[in-house]
């Protein structure tokens, strides 16, 4: 059955709706990150990766004010969806001029679509947010950010109904990644991400339905862009698209491949059984 959008009337009220937020790309919590990705930490005043924004602008949400998932209780800046199980569906970057370490960078976001269709998967809503970076009042980074909210049903698609990478696409580089309950620890710490399908297996298995601790979208993403750079680092991407395909689980290994070719390049994340699990297609200076 082909998918219908449906206006949601109820909802439409929060598109245009906008947020304030400040914080510092500090020297510790860029330790915090290169630490979990066994790598050494950017300085004062070194460039700070492009995918490390997500460790940035979480609210110190308090504990009396998360829903049953973890994340913080519907509504407020996101609209009150009814929906029970939200995700990250991917981002795309748009990078002006690097945030460096140490910097005060403010970022203002703004509800810019809402829409919610109905199909074989049942009812699913995706709600896009643009984030605006800026360092002293000028323009650093732009983020366009779709998070999905779905019925619950089950976890993951069959993986029959995933295609592969491609006969057309030849990895130039190849990672294996082993996610473990630590990997997900460190990063929901070092991100203030609540949501319990990363730290909770019996929440995740019990509630949510997944076979094992769900791998942040986020990180993945974050993996896919350290393969990049540990390659290529010279390269400074400037325009990328992260999609978030299916998700990964602990402990199944999965491997991080790439290419990069004239100004061009694409990372896929592939599951134990070679499935993607994520894409990124971008361009770098």
């Amino acid at each position: 059955m082909p998918e219908i959008e449906i206006a949601p009337a109820d909802i439409t009220g929060w598109i245009g709706r906008s947020e304030l937020a400040e914080d510092d790309a500090t020297p510790l919590l860029a330790r915090r990150m290169a630490g979990l990705l066994d790598r050494d930490p950017p300085e004062m005043g070194e460039v700070w990766p492009h995918c490390w924004i997500w460790a940035l602008f979480w609210p110190a949400l308090r504990h009396d004010a998360t829903g049953a998932d973890g994340h913080a209780a519907r509504g407020g800046f996101l609209p009150p969806i009814d929906l029970p199980r939200r995700m990250w569906a991917g981002s795309r970057i748009i990078a002006q001029a690097p945030i460096r370490v140490g910097d005060h960078v403010t970022r203002h976001s703004t509800i810019a679509k809402v829409a919610e269709k109905s199909g074989r998967a049942g009812r699913l809503c995706f709600v896009t947010v643009e984030h605006a970076l800026a360092v002293g009042g000028e323009s650093r980074l732009t983020e366009i950010q779709t998070i999905a909210y779905r019925e619950a049903t089950a976890a993951a698609p069959s993986a029959a109904s995933d295609p592969g990478p491609g006969a057309d696409f030849e990895p130039m580089w190849r990672r294996r990644v082993t996610p473990d309950p630590v990997l997900l620890y460190q990063y929901s710490a070092a991100t203030f991400n609540t949501h319990r399908i990363h730290y909770d297996h019996p929440y995740a298995n019990g509630v949510e339905g997944y076979p094992g601790l769900v791998v942040h979208g986020p990180l993945t993403a974050t993996l896919l862009m350290e393969l990049l750079g540990e390659n290529l680092p010279s390269a400074a991407p400037k325009d990328f698209q992260v999609t978030a395909l299916r998700p990964l689980f602990t402990p199944a290994p999965f491997d991080l491949v790439g290419r990069a070719d004239g100004g061009a390049f694409r990372l896929l994340a592939l599951s134990e059984d070679g499935h993607p699990a994520m894409r990124i297609e971008g361009t770098y200076r």
